[in-house]
């Protein structure tokens, strides 16, 4: 074994360790703080006890729904990157979000939809139209859907969306009340039910994700290179976006937009294992569980008893991240 492959697998054991870590610190740690022993009687035993009670009712679904998210918009913001070459591609500056946030408007405002259960259906459906808009507008024209066409066309798909939001809820002040418990991005409240009906869909979206592992890095090296390699460029995009479309609107309708994970985690990964897919995408998608648990953990004690969601927190985070980005000389090839 070389020794770049022994740092790859040191850095992914590591990034399974703080996983768990991360998870135990989620089901221990709130506003009633539960001892790790009692974690593990709730888990194993059953245990009857009020701190057995709100760790299984409340802490295993949020943690749950926490992983699922964390490794969905990672993996996204990783394949984004790849098929745009783009290093600030993610799936909430290109526009796939805000689809999603376009859905649950229009599921208040028109459909008489007032559940998170019932939203997830409608976020799911309008962050696969945004996707495929963008995609339609980007490969328009000469040259098909390029990296850059993709970025503008996010970029204004993104704008457009967003402005249809803030017209409906100006318009309507229930649909206002509603969308912004949903909008502010939170892994609180939510249940089981919830991640019973975006796991199918997460799932596809990881495998297409891996299995393109070889075709993004031959998309790195330039769109002429990976043609001479043999690789079908225009396939290559289409299915990355589709793997990103599926994994953003999973974690989208499950727990609101959560900016700067997808953002984030790839850079962070790229720096451990390097640029290649088959050890970036493993190792993204459990460090994004990991920035959000953590950052979910430390909403939760910074203003005891109250809380500060999970997506006010990865945006604290994720902001100074973006401007060290642009403020490094060179900023790391996608």
């Amino acid at each position: 074994m070389s020794a770049v492959t022994r740092r790859r697998v040191g850095w992914t054991a590591a990034a399974l360790l703080l996983l768990l870590l991360a998870v135990l610190l989620s089901l221990a740690v709130g506003s009633r703080p539960v001892a790790p022993g009692a974690v593990w009687d709730a888990l194993v035993h059953g245990g009857q006890s009020e701190n057995a009670q709100v760790v299984r009712s409340l802490r295993v679904p949020r943690t749950v729904i926490g992983v699922l998210v964390g490794a969905a918009l990672a993996v996204a913001g990783t394949v984004l990157q790849g098929i745009t070459r783009n290093p600030i591609a993610e799936p909430g500056i290109l526009g796939i979000s805000q689809g999603a946030s376009v859905g649950v408007v229009c599921a208040i405002t028109f459909f008489g939809v007032h559940t998170l259960t019932g939203y997830v259906w409608y976020a799911f459906a309008g962050a696969g139209l945004a996707a495929v808009a963008i995609y339609a507008v980007a490969g328009s024209g000469r040259g098909g859907a390029s990296p850059v066409k993709l970025a503008l066309a996010g970029a204004a798909m993104n704008a457009f969306l967003a402005s249809v939001v803030s017209g409906i809820v100006t318009t309507d002040a229930r649909a206002l009340d509603e969308f912004r418990f949903w909008d502010v991005g939170s892994i609180s409240g939510r249940d089981l039910t919830i991640a019973g009906q975006v796991w199918p869909f997460l799932t596809v979206g990881l495998l297409l994700a891996f299995a393109l592992a070889r075709g993004l890095d031959a998309l790195a090296l330039g769109d002429d290179v990976a043609r001479g390699l043999g690789r079908n460029v225009p396939l290559l995009r289409a299915t990355g976006a589709l793997s990103a479309t599926l994994l953003t609107g999973a974690a989208v309708a499950a727990a609101g937009p959560i900016a700067f994970t997808g953002l984030a985690v790839p850079h962070i990964a790229r720096a451990l294992v390097g640029p290649a897919h088959r050890w970036l995408l493993p190792l993204a998608a459990l460090l994004g569980p990991v920035m959000l648990l953590l950052a979910d953990v430390l909403g939760r004690i910074v203003v005891r008893p109250s809380e500060v969601p999970v997506a006010v927190m990865t945006a604290l985070a994720g902001v100074p991240f973006l401007v060290v980005l642009v403020r490094r000389k060179a900023v790391p090839a996608v």
